[in-house]
């Protein structure tokens, strides 16, 4: 940390396993004195590329040009949208919303629990505000807001902050997606096994952990920033990167609000470190580790929900399903998650060769098609978490209705393929054997990506 002036950071950390807070850093600018000597702004975690080693070859007289990483720091980026609730009037013209739409979005909301509930036109309805206002909603509905007593204010105020600390150039991962989880936890909240054992407490972290699971996503994985040397690798030591630092920046904005300054400190502290075990829960390079607990657990048919651990694990469970839902959505959503997914997996891609970097799996646009790679993720990742949330669930209409829907999108993408892929591949929903022999290369494959639906 000797190398950091540190003004304000986008999140906190902590010196050792223990949690122990070692500083609290807050929402806004960093300025980073890399290798080379030569100050470069960045802000949270956006990789930081040192062009001069990407790029000492060929390209060396680029260095110092415009062709930096650039994106609004999250500080004013709250500063700008937070203006109306500190009586500022912005200088540039508000487009606020008709009655018409906020109408629409008023009815949309009524069936939020509804899982075929359309998030891409709710969010257009909703003025790119999707997050913020199915939040606000829900905190209501669920009877949070009275429950923990907090001011809505300030409610809003860290909405505001968790949506615009997501990057809304990601393709994928931006405040649509993280909206998108959040209503799937909600359904999956509902759920008659869960619902009836669940606690005001367990909700609002599902639904807070929901919303902020990916915060501050750089649009590239965890490989990636490695071979980067970026400082959040190094910071975390190459462990769930991306998953501490969604956490942390959660707690920093937190912090930084104060929405449960009120709160004992002792329950401030245990719902930050809940909040942690839920959002490094969705590192998908951990997806065995919980399915095969999952699947002990229900074997053994000794899940208590009574008691708080048993709880918190089907929280994860349900946080991990509503993270690679996508799949078990309509086709008509489904399809677009895919296409947004592997759109931003492309431009990984197209970095790291144009920079002479190894290009990652899934990430080659030539070779990878959308296609092979929904269907590989289908197969070996969300299939068998939901097939195992479904016998949890008890085979609930809403798992059936999911499981319907991976089928029947598994066979659209299937008939999507290549001709020569699609005959290599059995032509059916079940695979052929070509396919389920490299399913261990495909699932190491898939798991190397990050948070691909």
């Amino acid at each position: 940390m000797s190398c950091l002036m540190v003004e304000r950071c986008g999140e906190i950390l902590f010196e050792n396993p223990d949690q122990n807070v070692k500083c609290v850093c807050m929402l806004g600018d960093v300025r980073l004195k890399g290798q080379t000597g030569v100050p470069a702004e960045r802000r949270g975690s956006y990789p930081f590329i040192d062009f001069r080693l990407l790029n000492n070859t060929t390209h060396s007289g680029e260095i110092g040009t415009k062709k930096k990483v650039k994106r609004l720091l999250s500080f004013q980026r709250y500063f700008h949208a937070s203006r109306l609730l500190r009586g500022i009037i912005p200088q540039a013209p508000l487009h606020l919303l008709d009655e018409d739409y906020l109408g629409q979005a008023r009815h949309m909301l009524s069936k939020v629990g509804m899982w075929d509930f359309d998030i891409f036109l709710f969010d257009r309805l909703t003025n790119g505000n999707s997050l913020v206002t199915l939040l606000c909603h829900l905190f209501n509905t669920h009877g949070l807001i009275h429950h923990f007593k907090l001011d809505m204010v300030t409610l809003h105020r860290f909405l505001v902050m968790v949506q615009e600390d997501y990057h809304s150039q990601n393709p994928y991962h931006n405040a649509v997606h993280a909206a998108d989880v959040t209503q799937a936890m909600h359904c999956y909240l509902k759920e008659p096994k869960l619902a009836s054992f669940l606690t005001p407490l367990d909700i609002m972290l599902g639904l807070l952990a929901a919303a902020a699971h990916d915060v501050d996503h750089p649009g590239v994985n965890q490989p990636f920033l490695i071979k980067t040397n970026h400082h959040l690798a190094n910071l975390y030591q190459n462990m769930s990167v991306l998953e501490n630092h969604h956490w942390r920046s959660t707690i920093g904005m937190l912090r930084e609000s104060r929405l449960l300054a009120h709160l004992p400190k002792e329950m401030t502290q245990d719902i930050e470190q809940q909040l942690g075990s839920l959002i490094l829960a969705t590192d998908i390079n951990r997806q065995n580790e919980f399915l095969t607990r999952l699947k002990t657990h229900l074997h053994n048919k000794d899940l208590r929900l009574e008691d708080v651990h048993d709880r918190h694990f089907m929280l994860q469970i349900a946080l991990k399903c509503a993270d690679i839902c996508n799949p078990c959505r309509i086709w008509e959503m489904s399809k677009q998650w895919s296409e947004r997914v592997c759109e931003e997996f492309y431009r990984q891609g197209d970095l790291e060769q144009k920079f002479e970097l190894e290009i990652s799996p899934l990430c080659n646009q030539q070779k990878d098609s959308i296609p092979s790679i929904q269907i590989g993720f289908m197969t070996y990742i969300v299939e068998p978490l939901f097939r195992e949330w479904a016998r949890f669930t008890g085979n609930s209409a809403l798992s059936e209705n999911m499981l319907r829907h991976l089928s029947h999108n598994k066979a659209q993408w299937k008939s999507l393929l290549p001709k020569q892929q699609r005959s290599s591949s059995g032509g059916g929903g079940g695979g052929g054997e070509d396919q389920a022999g490299q399913g261990t290369e495909n699932e190491e494959q898939t798991g190397t990506i990050g948070d691909a639906p």
